[in-house]
């Protein structure tokens, strides 16, 4: 894959691709942005081409090198064989001392939260000092072909403390290294990492642009391309990866609860309903709580009377209409600080369901009327 074939974010791959024919690389990147929108594959795009043997600012597809770190398109499969290899009973004291490294070419490693085990990965997969230690070691060694490239995606994960250690190899950069960071926003690192890499904010892509890629490496019809590419929010990598029909439900459900509590419904109802979700195993709670960002995010827009607004669950844009002619601006609003609390208590290993319900509560009219008084 060359950088012809990335979608979106033209001006990312821009600025990347000269720094290559210049020949002035930035020791550290930052990619920031939302899941899915291509933050890992540039980088691997542009280790690919930091190491090609025939293209100073591209990748060949065809030369060893290019070759090598394309293998890293495929992550899961190297996960699961660093995983096996380490073996399933790991304690704490091998899962640091065997870090989990993929490394397909000598000059190219990423580094990805470490779930632990395979067969009963950890809850909360994150980067671990044996893995920012290992490769505070390599950064500093002569590559074999043209340049050292470090991926360390989802570096949010890393704790404040373990990330001191990677934050001595920015401060006395590598010059034949370059390290790139993946993270949804720069605040969820700390500042004095971020301060000392060049940032690249990933927007999300439209959904024109995400339709041509599911109609390129998909084999959905095309009804559950649109509907997909419309979920997906302009994430290609989320409506790669998504159960249509299944998304849609958990989406329609998600309103459901919400138009119950803004409704004042019977409590019991709802709470069985928020209770299947904090116990569902197949999404994780942040993406969960996403959708009811995404939600209420519309709901706003609709309930402020905006001329044309920009609706993200377009297949429910008939029941967010209606519920949102119920609602006010000040009830959406009250709703996403709650929201937001519940985000932050997540991080703390708040009780999810009781989290649930407490936010559903505060959104019924009988908590408004109980506040006013």
């Amino acid at each position: 894959m060359a950088f012809s074939e990335f979608r979106g974010n033209l001006p990312i791959l821009t600025a990347l691709r000269g720094g290559l024919r210049s020949g002035r690389v930035p020791h550290a990147l930052l990619f920031t942005g939302p899941h899915g929108v291509g933050k890992f594959t540039l980088a691997r795009l542009f280790a690919q081409a930091a190491n090609c043997e025939r293209l100073t600012d591209d990748s060949c597809g065809e030369c060893y090198p290019c070759q090598r770190v394309a293998l890293l398109a495929e992550p899961d499969r190297l996960i699961e064989q660093g995983l096996i290899e380490r073996g399933e009973s790991a304690d704490a004291a091998t899962v640091e001392r065997m870090p989990l490294i993929l490394q397909s070419h000598p000059d190219v490693w990423a580094l990805v939260p470490d779930p632990v085990r395979l067969k009963t990965p950890v809850a909360r997969p994150m980067l671990r000092i044996g893995q920012l230690r290992a490769v505070q070691r390599a950064a500093y060694f002569q590559p074999m072909g043209r340049r050292r490239v470090f991926i360390v995606d989802g570096a949010e994960t890393m704790r404040w403390d373990v990330a001191n250690v990677f934050l001595k190899i920015l401060e006395e950069p590598p010059g034949s290294a370059t390290l790139i960071l993946t993270a949804p926003s720069p605040y969820s690192l700390l500042p004095t990492i971020v301060s000392r890499c060049l940032q690249f904010h990933f927007a999300p892509l439209t959904s024109p642009e995400v339709e041509a890629i599911l109609k390129e490496k998909s084999e959905l019809t095309p009804a559950a391309i649109r509907t997909a590419a419309q979920l997906a929010e302009g994430s290609p990598g989320d409506a790669l990866e998504m159960d249509v029909e299944k998304e849609f439900r958990r989406r329609r459900e998600a309103l459901r609860i919400l138009d119950r509590a803004c409704r004042g419904e019977e409590f019991g109802q709802i709470f069985a309903q928020t209770s299947a979700l904090a116990k569902d195993k197949d999404v994780s709670f942040e993406n969960q709580l996403s959708v009811f960002y995404s939600l209420l995010s519309d709901l706003l827009e609709i309930s402020s009377e905006i001329r044309t607004p920009e609706i993200r669950n377009l297949p429910l844009r008939k029941e967010l209409e209606a519920m949102g002619r119920r609602v006010n601006a000040d009830l959406i609003f009250r709703a996403l600080e709650r929201l937001d609390e519940l985000a932050a208590g997540a991080r703390r290993n708040l009780n999810k369901q009781l989290g649930l319900e407490a936010f559903v509560v505060d959104m019924s009219p009988y908590s408004v009327q109980s506040k006013v008084r």
